[in-house]
C-alpha cells in the first residue's frame, strides 16, 4: 500500500529582510518536500531562494492556493495519496492563520492525513505579545466592513464585549485605508478604551504602542500603506 505524504506548514517571513525570523530548521522541511501549494509562487519563490540559494526552483511541483477550490483541493489529495510531501506557504508570516491554506489542511484531515506545523513569524501572535493585553483571551477578527455604518457597528460590537468579558480585539485592515480605520476607531471608542497600534513588525521601522484612545487622539500618525493590525481593549 502507498504511502501518504505529509503536509509542511512552512512559515515565511513577514518582511522581506528579516530573514533571522525563520528557524534554520524550516530548510529540512523544504527539502523534504516535492510539491508546493503557496498563496503568491513569484514571492514563494523567491522566498525559498532566499533561505537555501542552492534549491532548484524548478524540480518542484507549483500549486496556487487562490480560495482552495475543489480543483485545487482534488490535486492536493491525490499528490499526498501519490506519497509526496507537501508544503503550504503563505504570503506572509504563518500558513492557515488568516490564510486560505485553512481549507487545505481541513481537507487532510479528512483523509487522515499527518500534518506537522512549523515555528515561524506570526504578526498576529507578535502584536499581542508586545501589546501588553490579554493573553488569556483574545479574539482575531480579521476584517472590519468597509461600508462606515456597518464599521461604526462593528467597532461598538467589539469594545462591548471586550468591556463586558474582557477580551482583547484584534482587527486588521487594507494597508491604504489603515488612517481611515483609525479615524473611527478613534471617533467611536470610549476616551478610556485601550488602543495598540503593531506596525511594519520584524521592520527595521517596526512601531508598537499602546495607548488610550484619549491619548492617542493627541497624538499625529500617519500608517497609510503599512502592514498593521490593530487591538483593543476596553476591559
Amino acid at each position: 500500500m502507498q504511502k501518504k505524504g505529509v503536509v509542511y506548514l512552512i512559515p515565511s517571513v513577514i518582511e522581506e529582510q528579516a530573514l533571522e525570523t525563520i528557524p534554520a530548521y524550516i530548510i529540512n522541511a523544504v527539502k523534504d518536500c516535492q510539491v508546493f501549494f503557496v498563496e503568491n509562487e513569484r514571492t514563494a519563490r523567491r522566498f525559498l531562494k532566499s533561505i537555501w540559494r542552492e534549491i532548484v526552483i524548478d524540480d518542484y511541483e507549483w500549486h496556487t492556493i487562490h480560495k482552495a477550490e475543489d480543483n485545487v483541493k482534488a490535486i492536493f489529495i491525490a499528490a499526498l495519496k501519490s506519497g509526496k510531501n507537501i508544503g503550504i506557504i503563505s504570503e506572509a508570516g504563518c500558513p492557515c492563520i488568516a490564510d486560505p491554506g485553512q481549507l487545505l489542511v481541513d481537507e487532510a484531515h479528512k483523509n487522515n492525513i499527518t500534518i506537522k506545523p512549523l515555528v515561524g513569524p506570526s504578526s498576529i501572535l507578535l502584536a499581542l505579545m508586545a501589546s501588553g493585553m490579554n493573553g488569556q483571551h483574545f479574539r482575531f477578527s480579521g476584517y472590519l466592513p468597509i461600508d462606515n455604518l456597518q464599521r461604526i457597528k462593528a467597532i461598538k460590537a467589539l469594545e462591548a464585549e471586550s468591556q463586558k468579558t474582557g477580551c482583547t480585539q484584534m482587527f486588521i485592515e487594507t494597508p491604504y485605508r489603515n488612517n481611515q480605520l483609525l479615524e473611527a476607531l478613534l471617533k467611536n471608542c470610549n476616551a478610556a478604551t485601550r488602543l495598540c497600534m503593531a506596525v511594519s513588525i520584524t521592520a527595521p521601522s517596526e512601531f508598537i504602542k499602546t495607548l488610550t484612545v484619549a491619548e492617542w487622539k493627541k497624538e499625529k500618525i500617519d500608517i497609510n500603506k503599512k502592514p498593521a493590525i490593530f487591538l483593543l481593549s476596553a476591559g
